[in-house]
């Protein structure tokens, strides 16, 4: 039997994407342990939203005609727990070299007068904003020495009005009472609707085979860390043909030798007239778009939601943000690390008076989970375009994915044991630029076939913004 908060997570992750709700317990089985120590079920929640991208593979192969014919239950997913943890932290692992870190040394908790607050500074323009509101050096002696003279509130105001990133820590009865927190709750875990006519779609070179169901679609990515490429990754691994678009100066590289496995990636000037061009171009030949960029961002650059439908009818349309996408925080900046700090997800060992400071989860769970549902979201638009000849929008967000994992622990579902011991896994070699590597093993499998990825990681901008 599950774990009851993988159950219940399950069953309210399903029936928020809208897929699998009836069956979905007796569609997935889950095989070893959880393996992640937490105050929440996270380990539930990495199993349960793996499952559910599993059970939109799985109805998409039954609505395209391959493999087995006779409904969901003809399409088995198998999900491992231990490694559903694994892929949450890090699937790839450097043989004889090292990942940067993914945090920048000004990034992190502070105390201030009235509490904590997260600086995120990972990218140099948020750094920079941050440090001007500070008046300090980007020195971690002189930062914490500055904001321990403000309010945590006001400071975050100052940081976000600048143009930075920050997060105040609340607690989940705060966030409740905030209305941005009310306006997240209120939201559904996926916003869906249909665009165009039944039968407007274009046409398309998406030919799918039992193996790899998404064999020919082509998959635009506009989005950076985490959620976004955690989900692009997952389409790759079924087949598709993922191209990656970043700005010219962009870089993450503690995470872009995982996140770009499957992928090419190019980079174009959104900004410059040409590089608009481009866009449209690609955008109008994809069968997929998944983006990242707060809703404000995409009006500015003339990629608005009635654009979008139009160029390129039966698009299936996914975006995901940090806040959610209504109420006096819907535009945002966000990330992981500070969605747990809003919410309260990080004050639940002060709470409980085991901890002296923030207690985030063990792993950027939000992100990979949202990850997940992002993609469940876009293979449950195709089996729609399927069906109906019909495009779709799909909205999604940390925060909202938040309120399930805050839910799941408020209605009594623990984290389950921890495995006393992880299972040895035979990874696969994997050459990348940086040097070897190993893979492990997808956490997920489809009717026997598990996820395979036909490319190598590579570095951003490597390759031409152009569909093969």
């Amino acid at each position: 039997m599950p774990p009851a908060a993988e159950s219940l997570l399950l069953s309210r992750l399903a029936a928020g994407v809208g897929v699998g709700a009836d069956a979905a317990a007796g569609a997935v089985s889950f095989t070893g342990s959880g393996t992640l120590e937490s105050f929440y079920p996270v380990s539930s929640l990495a199993s349960a939203s793996v499952a559910v991208a599993g059970l939109a593979a799985a109805e998409l192969r039954t609505a395209a005609g391959v493999g087995a014919a006779a409904g969901i239950g003809g399409s088995a997913v198998v999900v491992d727990r231990a490694l559903s943890d694994a892929w949450f932290g890090s699937a790839l692992r450097p043989i004889g070299w090292q990942l940067p870190s993914v945090w920048d040394p000004i990034a992190g908790d502070y105390r201030s007068v009235d509490g904590w607050i997260r600086l995120h500074t990972n990218a140099p323009h948020h750094r920079s904003a941050a440090l001007r509101v500070l008046g300090v050096p980007a020195e971690r002696a002189a930062v914490a020495d500055a904001v321990a003279s403000w309010a945590a509130g006001e400071l975050e105001s100052a940081v976000v009005a600048e143009g930075g990133c920050a997060a105040e820590l609340r607690t989940p009865a705060a966030w409740a009472a905030h209305p941005q927190g009310a306006a997240v709750m209120a939201e559904p875990l996926v916003h869906r609707e249909r665009t165009g006519a039944p039968g407007d779609a274009a046409s398309s070179r998406w030919a799918p085979t039992d193996a790899q169901p998404l064999a020919g679609l082509r998959v635009l990515d506009l989005t950076r860390v985490l959620a976004g490429p955690v989900a692009t990754r997952l389409l790759a691994g079924l087949g598709a043909q993922v191209l990656r678009i970043d700005p010219p100066s962009w870089e993450e590289p503690g995470v872009v030798p995982e996140m770009t496995i499957g992928k090419r990636a190019a980079r174009i000037d959104a900004h410059d007239p040409a590089g608009l061009e481009r866009l449209l171009e690609l955008l109008a030949g994809s069968d997929v778009l998944v983006s990242g960029y707060r809703a404000d961002a995409l009006e500015r650059l003339g990629l608005g939601d009635a654009v979008r439908a139009a160029l390129r009818p039966g698009l299936v349309d996914v975006s995901l943000d940090a806040y959610g996408h209504s109420g006096p925080w819907a535009n945002r900046r966000g990330f992981d690390s500070l969605v747990q700090m809003s919410s309260g997800i990080a004050s639940a060992g002060l709470d409980a008076g085991s901890s002296e400071k923030p207690t985030p989860l063990p792993v950027q769970a939000l992100d990979h989970a949202t990850g997940y549902l992002v993609a469940a979201a876009a293979l449950a638009g195709l089996a729609a375009r399927l069906r109906d000849g019909v495009g779709t929008r799909a909205r999604l967000s940390l925060a909202r994915t938040a309120v399930e994992l805050v839910n799941a622990r408020a209605l009594g579902a623990r984290p389950a044991p921890r495995a006393r011991r992880r299972a040895a896994w035979r990874s696969t070699p994997l050459p990348t630029p940086w040097g070897a590597a190993e893979l492990l093993p997808p956490p997920l499998t489809v009717a026997g076939h598990p996820l395979a990825w036909a490319l190598p990681p590579r570095p951003l901008g490597s390759d031409d913004p152009l569909w093969r």
